[in-house]
Parts: C-alpha cells; sequence; structure tokens
C-alpha cells in the first residue's frame, strides 16, 4: 500500500519568500449615503475568533488582545453560537455588578457570566444590508445601543449562519467621525447630528 502514494517535488525556500496574506481593502472616505456593505466586516473574507463559555474573563482579555479583537464569538463544543463577549463586557461594568450580585472573586468570573446570550442579541439579515445605506445602519445601532450588531444570511436548507458584524468602532474609522451607540437617534436628521456633533 506504501507503494502506492508517491513523495512530491520538494525545494529549498527561496530568501525573497513572502506569506500571502489576504488585504481587506475597506473603504475609508464612506458616507452615510454609501451602500451599508462597505462597513461590514464580511466573514468570507476574515477569519471569526471564538470562545468558550467558562473561559476566565482574564484569558477572554488576553485573547482579544492577542487576535487585535474585541468581540469573540462564545460557542459551544458543537460549534453553535452561544452568544457574544466584547471588550466593554470585559473590562466595563458587567464584572463588578457580577461580584456585587454573586459574590467571589474577579478570577471567577467566566464569559458566561457576562456575554450577551444568543437569545438577547438582535441581528440583521445580509438581504436587508444588502439594500441599506451606511446611515440605516447607524440609525439601527444607535437604536440597538450597541457597538456591535450581527449579520445573518439563511443557507439553502433554511439554518441561520453568521455572515458579517458591524462595529461603531469600525464604522466611525470609515465615516472619519465619532459615532457614540449609546445616543438614541429616531431620525435621519438626528443620526446626521450624532455624526456630526462628534
Amino acid at each position: 500500500m506504501v507503494n502506492k502514494y508517491k513523495a512530491l517535488p520538494h525545494y529549498s525556500a527561496e530568501h525573497h519568500t513572502k506569506v500571502n496574506q489576504r488585504t481587506i481593502n475597506r473603504a475609508t472616505d464612506v458616507s452615510l449615503d454609501d451602500p451599508a456593505i462597505l462597513v461590514m466586516t464580511d466573514l468570507h473574507e476574515i477569519t471569526p475568533f471564538s470562545i468558550e463559555p467558562t473561559a476566565g474573563i482574564n484569558a477572554t482579555n488576553e485573547k482579544m488582545i492577542a487576535c487585535g479583537v474585541r468581540l469573540l464569538f462564545v460557542t459551544g463544543n458543537d460549534g453553535k453560537l452561544m452568544g457574544i463577549v466584547t471588550s466593554t463586557d470585559v473590562l466595563g461594568e458587567k464584572p463588578v455588578q457580577y461580584l456585587k450580585e454573586h459574590g467571589g472573586s474577579h478570577d471567577d468570573i467566566i464569559v458566561q457570566d457576562i456575554m450577551t446570550a444568543v437569545d438577547a442579541l438582535e441581528v440583521l439579515l445580509l438581504s436587508d444590508v444588502q439594500k441599506a445605506y451606511v446611515g440605516d445602519v447607524v440609525q439601527t445601532m444607535n437604536q440597538l445601543g450597541r457597538q456591535h450588531t450581527l449579520v445573518v444570511d439563511k443557507t439553502e436548507v433554511g439554518e441561520s449562519i453568521v455572515r458579517g458584524i458591524f462595529s461603531t468602532s469600525q464604522i466611525s474609522h470609515q465615516l472619519g467621525m465619532h459615532i457614540e451607540p449609546s445616543i438614541r437617534a429616531h431620525t435621519f436628521a438626528d443620526v446626521e447630528k450624532v455624526v456630526l456633533s462628534a
């Protein structure tokens, strides 16, 4: 059976060999009237990072720093989405609140104690996003009061799969203006005020 296989030709690596790294050409001069898809982080282009629900929050923070992200997907052993955890969840008031309610020490807190569970997430459909504008997304994120919003697509068998993420920090960078999700905007004029007041 071993004779069925043969070694492939092999060569010495050349000194000028480079690692192929895909560059995402993200427009940095978008406006509120541009297509929303321009400010979505597409998970077909970027590998998402995940963490288990039993991970400690110190390890979670370290993973976010190492991966250069502010959001991790919380997944079970079956790969299904259980929720999300953000840097704000880890470094903000949630751990303090948890300790007030449950006692213990900071090192006792795990991801599932502070994450946003999947049944509490409000998501956008990719089919709607593809017809929307950046201003629509800003309006939506202000209404939801979240820094991150997931975009889901439906597979051929009807399953939901996370396809993208909107992040207020990414949108702010691309617009060249600060977006503050805690300010509730109710009309497009309010959205423009939120953007222009920063």
